[in-house]
């Protein structure tokens, strides 16, 4: 086993770094292809996103990869690597195995516990099969990560809080209405906040949204990106009473929606709640707001206590995550120790056998006539003293494996013995 991985990521290089050894997934496969034809590369994939890219290769025994995997980006990139040099990590064998577990299960995100970082590395991994960049090892490896990120899912509630304003907002709304399907949004105030809450609410089932906004037209361009219905900000309280759910973002310097309003809105629903996302600085709603009945008010600052919240949830659970990592880890290194060593210690164990069987065959003359229990005795003799001198070299050739003198123990152990290659 030789693996080696070279990246960069949000903590080690900025964005304009970043963007520059970025690799469009439309390309990927290509440039796999390119990287598993050099010499001394037998696998590889490319791990390529706007947080992070990552070159992962498995490579003749003896070969230094990472000079390889420098010379690819600066080639394929058409420039000096050397300016960008420190924004690198370079990481060998087990790091490898638990950095890509670590990235799948998206404990090396930005945001702790994000889901897109798994749907990414499946691409890659696509993208690399479809190239012919995996095929051994690191095959093995990375559908093992795959698994490893799913059984953290599984297991942990490591992505289940929200981490971001907008999917908070989310998560309360369902709080309140249990779940959200056939609910109808107002969006007053086209702001780009507004509109990651609004898109995120009508994937969790709301099915219907008017958008208001003091210029109508960027109003209308917002409800054509959600198929949904503008409304003229002078008619907003004429419509208002359609919503279940309302985001509110506008630059007003004072409140827009007040108590009394509110108050004339509930008794036109016959009271069904109405939950509002205030989401501006100044507030658009008033506070009092929140004195009735069947209406639930959230601020800014409410929201960003239930995001502090969640992160130290998902903290927590991380470090469940971490010790599912390390044990998975530790399983993955002793099958690859496994398949790594087991052609040299079946052929040791045959060399060994074979040497014990001419020996006892050398010497059956002079042993004379044997029972069938003396010669019994005799064969367990013999391979209890084979065993013993096996055991040695088995072990250390097992717990050898990923360490940078395996190689050189391998084939010692060859030339001792009389292997061959």
């Amino acid at each position: 086993m030789n693996l080696t991985l070279l990246g960069i990521n949000h903590r080690t290089a900025p964005v304009e770094v970043r963007e520059k050894m970025n690799i469009p997934e439309a390309r990927l496969a290509e440039a796999v292809s390119d990287l598993v034809h050099r010499a001394g590369i037998r696998e590889g994939m490319i791990l390529s996103t706007c947080n992070r890219v990552e070159v992962v290769t498995s490579a003749d025994d003896e070969v230094d990869a990472e000079p390889i995997i420098r010379r690819f980006l600066a080639d394929h990139h058409h420039c000096d690597l050397t300016q960008f040099a420190h924004f690198f990590y370079r990481l060998r064998q087990q790091d490898v195995v638990r950095h890509l577990f670590r990235v799948a299960s998206s404990l090396d995100s930005m945001i702790l516990g994000e889901p897109q970082i798994l749907g990414q590395m499946k691409q890659a991994y696509a993208a690399a099969r479809l190239a012919g960049g995996l095929s051994g090892t690191l095959n093995e490896v990375v559908n093992q990560a795959l698994g490893v990120a799913r059984r953290v899912r599984r297991e942990t509630a490591l992505g289940s809080a929200a981490v971001s304003v907008s999917y908070a907002a989310v998560e309360l709304a369902k709080k309140i209405f249990g779940n959200l399907d056939g609910k109808t949004i107002f969006v007053v105030g086209a702001g780009k906040m507004s509109e990651l809450a609004a898109k995120h609410l009508l994937r969790s089932g709301a099915s219907t949204i008017l958008v208001s906004n003091r210029t109508y037209e960027r109003a209308v361009e917002l409800a054509a990106v959600f198929q949904g219905t503008p409304v003229r900000f002078e008619e907003l309280f004429d419509h208002l009473g359609q919503a279940d759910i309302v985001i509110s973002s506008t630059g007003a310097p004072h409140t827009i929606i007040g108590k009394n309003q509110v108050e004339k809105i509930l008794a036109a629903r016959r009271n069904h709640p109405v939950f509002f996302v205030d989401i501006a600085v100044p507030r658009d709603v008033d506070p009092a707001v929140n004195e009735l009945d069947n209406a639930f008010v959230y601020d800014i600052d409410d929201l960003e206590h239930v995001v502090e919240a969640n992160k130290k949830q998902r903290e927590h659970e991380a470090v469940r995550a971490e010790e599912i990592i390390q044990t998975e880890v530790h399983k993955t290194m002793n099958r690859l120790a496994s398949h790594e060593v087991v052609p040299t210690i079946v052929a040791l164990e045959e060399r060994l056998n074979r040497i014990r069987a001419s020996e006892m065959e050398h010497y059956q003359g002079r042993l004379g006539s044997l029972t069938p229990e003396q010669r019994q005795a005799v064969e367990a003799l013999t391979r209890g003293i084979m065993n013993k001198i096996l055991h040695g070299p088995i072990t250390e050739l097992k717990n050898g494996v990923g360490e940078p003198e395996h190689v050189t123990l391998v084939r010692l152990i060859h030339k001792i013995f009389g292997l061959g290659d």
